[in-house]
């Protein structure tokens, strides 16, 4: 028979490095909230770099004080109890977020649209028609009015996120407050009504796809975003400047895992010449939803 101490000893080690291991889990995603995506490629390995913190927190612990691990097991799981009553973090944001940086980035399929704004680039030159000045007029991006209502709902969602998405997360609550909320109202037969970003805000959010789309464009623009309008036959819609292909990637990780409700599986775009646009129309539940057609008339440059 083995040393009693020696076996004792072992148990012991053995309790402490499952007790790390059940440490490790959470706060990998935890650490990783504040740790802003990281690319290899395509590949994300912020995760990845997480989990290597956590580790080397718990093996320090286990080094210098053995025994603290089990205090600091019930401290990540109280405060994963706290934050699950309160609704902020807890258990189920933890799993959440091993799948969507784990597996979700990777099952995602970017779709490009094939279109004459892809081949066509023309559709940049900003047109000087009469449509294109009755809807610059419209924009009020000097408003401050405007302005003060678009910092107050980019800061109504996501506020967890900000550390590992900084200003998207801003773009991205705006996003949904807007689309939330917005009721579509169509304008008379004859003529087309469009509305001042003040007129929709006033009038609780109503209007139909100019409405929105000058509403959309005017209020991003205001706290620093790119945006355009396209016209597509029989409709318009926003999109935002994204970036480059890597901003693009930073971009929908951080739409698949903050809209986590809308079970995402493509997100479409525009990109010509190496610049990212993702759609934002009233019609999308989500950043990135199904453009509800590609016959393009025009577009509107800011």
């Amino acid at each position: 028979m083995g040393d009693p101490k020696k076996v004792t000893e072992q148990a012991g080690k053995w309790i402490s490095n499952i007790a790390g291991l059940f440490v490790v889990i959470p706060l990998a995603p935890f650490i990783c909230r504040f740790i802003p995506p990281i690319l290899l490629g395509e590949l994300n390995v912020d995760l990845v770099i997480a989990i290597i913190i956590a580790i080397i927190i718990v093996r320090i612990i286990l080094w210098l004080v053995r025994p603290l691990i089990f205090p600091a097991l019930v401290l990540v799981l109280g405060y994963l109890s706290y934050t699950q009553v309160e609704g902020t973090y807890g258990f189920n944001k933890v799993v959440h977020d091993y799948k969507t940086l784990a597996f979700s980035n990777w099952q995602v399929k970017d779709q490009k649209s094939k279109d004459l704004l892809s081949f066509n680039p023309a559709l940049f030159e900003k047109p000087a028609d009469k449509l294109s000045r009755r809807v610059r007029i419209k924009m009020q991006l000097g408003d401050s009015t405007v302005r003060n209502w678009a910092v107050k709902y980019s800061l109504a969602h996501f506020t967890m996120y900000e550390n590992r998405y900084g200003l998207l997360t801003r773009q991205l609550s705006l996003f949904k407050h807007i689309n939330n909320n917005f009721k579509y109202v169509p304008d008379m037969q004859r003529d087309e009504y469009y509305a001042t970003p003040n007129e929709t805000i006033n009038n609780g959010m109503g209007g139909d796809c100019d409405d929105h789309s000058i509403l959309m464009a005017s209020a991003l623009m205001s706290i620093g975003a790119k945006c355009r309008l396209v016209i597509v036959e029989g409709h318009m819609y926003p999109e935002l400047y994204v970036g480059n292909k890597k901003d693009f990637d930073v971009m929908l990780q951080a739409i698949v895992q903050l809209f986590k409700d809308e079970k995402i599986t493509t997100l479409h775009y525009h990109e010509y010449d190496g610049e990212y646009w993702i759609n934002l129309d009233y019609s999308a539940k989500h950043p990135g939803g199904r453009y509800l057609n590609d016959r393009i008339r025009m577009m509107i440059d800011f």
